[in-house]
């Protein structure tokens, strides 16, 4: 029979009433505990079994599935998120299987924001399979040693890795290598090495580092710092240790692994323009831009203008040589504004009013805390200075008081 549509009614509320359809049925579903699949794991009953089991869809193929609609109103996504989500799932027919693995994440204990993460990071996840795919994936990761927790953190962070076979071996790899999983998890957040091919790419990768005399805890560092290092080309990471023997740093050097950091994504040619830079705007020789570049690598990753008005301060205001401040690099590596050039210009007031050596090196006075440089510089003098503190102040609001003027 025919039933007249009331007045106040909206299509929405259709979608809305869907959707809360399935969000009941989800938690229906995992509530259910060991009665739907009792053979795929042997008794007794374990919590992945109860997963399975939770997990089980029962819902009806809708013939008008929205999967736009769905990734709002049951996954969490935003409107934004599920537009651009959707296109990679457009093929589902019904709420069935998402609805599975909903229903699994969920008994993982993901909460309704992670599974919102973990769907748009992996909108494809949704049509997995539970029995087949998420199931065996996470077995294996409780054969490791994982909790549900543990897990579920883990499903937050690594997106499409997680419904790949290639997990397990992945993590049985990475747990030893990276020394806890707290530590593994940290990396995981800067990128995940997981997605990188173990045999073909990583593997191969961390012993040639490890011949280069970088240990588990080096090596971890690195990636840490850089993550893509672990998933390019061992020919490029050998280009790259050649590069920095090149500059003079030994493997054995501490430097060694911040400089690998520094030149492994640079190509030849930046690299021999910065070089140019450096010897251009301080002076230098091919042999004190080697000394300056083991000391601070990341002289190659300043801007050829940051480098600019450090070298008009250091050599043409400052009057420091050129070989000083090769021996010196860290000091370019400081703020210009904020921390150079106010204390220069306490030292130098210091020195001008007789309250300091003239012989007294700078150096240390630019590299020191900021704690222990009031303490040095600014304290002691309080009583012959009484604006030297206030001057100091102002200074590091880029301001030059008038004291700080010299002829």
């Amino acid at each position: 029979h025919w039933i007249p549509i009331p007045a106040s009614f909206h299509p929405l509320s259709l979608a809305a009433a869907a959707a809360a359809f399935r969000r009941a049925n989800i938690a229906a579903m995992l509530r259910l505990r060991g009665c739907i699949l009792p053979r795929l794991l042997p008794p007794p009953s374990t919590s992945l079994h109860r997963l399975l089991s939770a997990a089980a869809p029962a819902v009806s193929p809708s013939p008008s599935f929205a999967v736009e609609e769905y990734l709002v109103a049951t996954c969490g996504l935003t409107p934004a998120q599920a537009r651009k989500a959707s296109p990679k799932i457009s093929h589902l027919k019904s709420p069935a299987n998402p609805d599975a693995v909903l229903a699994f994440l969920a008994g993982l204990g993901l909460s309704g924001a992670d599974v919102a993460t973990v769907i748009r990071k992996d909108p494809k996840l949704l049509c997995a399979g539970v029995e087949r795919t998420l199931a065996p994936n996470v077995a294996g990761l409780i054969s490791l040693g994982l909790s549900r927790s543990d897990i579920a953190r883990l499903a937050s962070l690594i997106g499409v890795t997680f419904r790949c076979r290639s997990i397990i071996a992945g993590l049985h790899y990475c747990l030893p290598l990276f020394g806890s999983y707290e530590n593994l998890l940290r990396a995981l957040k800067s990128g995940s090495v997981l997605s990188s091919d173990l045999e073909r790419v990583v593997e191969p990768n961390v012993t040639f580092l490890r011949e280069c005399g970088l240990g588990a805890c080096d090596i971890a560092k690195l990636y840490a710092h850089t993550p893509s290092l672990l998933g390019i080309s061992t020919q490029r990471i050998r280009t790259a240790v050649a590069c920095v023997e090149g500059f003079g740093v030994d493997r054995e050097s501490r430097m060694f692994r911040h400089a690998l950091q520094v030149v492994a994504f640079l190509s030849e040619e930046k690299i021999t323009t910065k070089v140019e830079h450096l010897k251009k705007m301080f002076r230098w020789s091919d042999s004190e831009v080697g000394i300056a570049f083991s000391y601070a690598p990341t002289l190659l990753m300043r801007s050829k203008e940051s480098l600019q008005l450090r070298s008009e301060f250091f050599i043409s205001e400052a009057g420091f040589e050129p070989a000083y401040i090769a021996h010196r690099p860290p000091m370019l590596t400081y703020s210009l504004e904020g921390r150079v050039r106010p204390r220069y210009y306490v030292v130098k007031f210091l020195k001008e009013n007789g309250l300091l050596n003239h012989d007294r090196d700078c150096y240390r006075a630019l590299t020191i805390s900021e704690k222990f440089f009031v303490e040095k510089f600014i304290c002691p003098h309080l009583e012959a200075a009484p604006h030297l503190a206030e001057d100091y102040a102002t200074a590091c609001r880029e301001e030059v008081p008038a004291r700080f003027i010299f002829a």
